[in-house]
């Protein structure tokens, strides 16, 4: 069987191509990598799971940058990338189309979606902030990654998403549906009810628990299903794939977990 040579992208060859044609470009992760949400690359924005595509948002100034600026296809979320990593990029042969869903489609993946959740839970992890990829999320990474196994698509942060979902009555949950918590300027955290007033999440050890947990959404509780329950905002029922081509706002760095 012949073997193909991978193609290596260098910064010498972007800071070669003509702007427009950079533009058009998009690459596919051969690896799980990280973003960052500045070129010093000091603090996590989100991650790109091996396959995911990408743009190269702007070419660096300086003549030996640490890091790219990068967009997201499927998303439209930016980030910064280290320039070691464009060694795990390939070129993409056909460019990301988001893929249309409907409500029905959408409900008969849901039972996947929730066994996403529990083998994540069942896999030794913890709360990290940007993570989107296994083993280690934070709330709405852990929500668009399991989205995502089903093949339905979900903008990154839970602010994102709350604005993003049809918003329904407390009273009105069904399994599969996203309840979204934190103070009344916007959603700061996301779960996904299971049913029974259960609804698994990922939480940080500040509100009492390090990763992937299941509480009750009640004030009768254990003491991290109280915290949560004091900060909840409402609910919201995925019934499209998010399309990022049809938005027209720009999507801002990672600002809610």
């Amino acid at each position: 069987m012949a073997r193909y040579a991978k193609i290596v992208i260098s910064l010498d060859q972007l800071q070669a191509t003509p702007p427009t044609q950079l533009k058009q470009q998009q690459y596919r992760c051969q690896a799980d990598l990280n973003l960052y949400d500045s070129p010093e690359l000091t603090r996590l924005s989100t991650q790109a799971a091996t396959g995911r595509y990408l743009q190269i948002a702007a070419l660096p100034t300086t003549a030996a940058p640490a890091a790219l600026a990068v967009c997201l296809c499927e998303d439209g979320y930016a980030g910064w990338l280290a320039v070691p990593d464009l060694a795990n990029l390939e070129p993409a042969t056909t460019p990301y189309q988001s893929q249309p869903l409907s409500i029905s489609e959408i409900q008969e993946r849901l039972p996947q979606i929730i066994a996403y959740l529990q083998t994540a839970m069942a896999q030794p992890n913890e709360y990290l902030w940007g993570g989107t990829v296994p083993p280690n999320y934070d709330c709405s990474g852990l929500m668009q990654a399991a989205f995502s196994a089903a093949g339905i698509q979900l903008p990154r942060d839970a602010y994102q998403q709350e604005a993003f979902t049809q918003p329904i009555a407390l009273s009105d949950l069904q399994p599969g549906d996203l309840i979204f918590f934190g103070p009344p300027a916007k959603a700061t955290h996301v779960g996904l009810y299971l049913g029974e007033g259960r609804y698994i999440h990922s939480s940080g050890k500040d509100q009492g628990r390090n990763g992937i947990g299941i509480d009750l959404l009640s004030a009768q509780g254990d003491r991290v299903s109280q915290t949560y329950y004091a900060q909840v905002r409402g609910a919201g029922r995925v019934v499209a794939a998010y399309r990022p081509e049809l938005q027209t706002a720009s999507t801002p760095l990672n600002s809610s977990p």
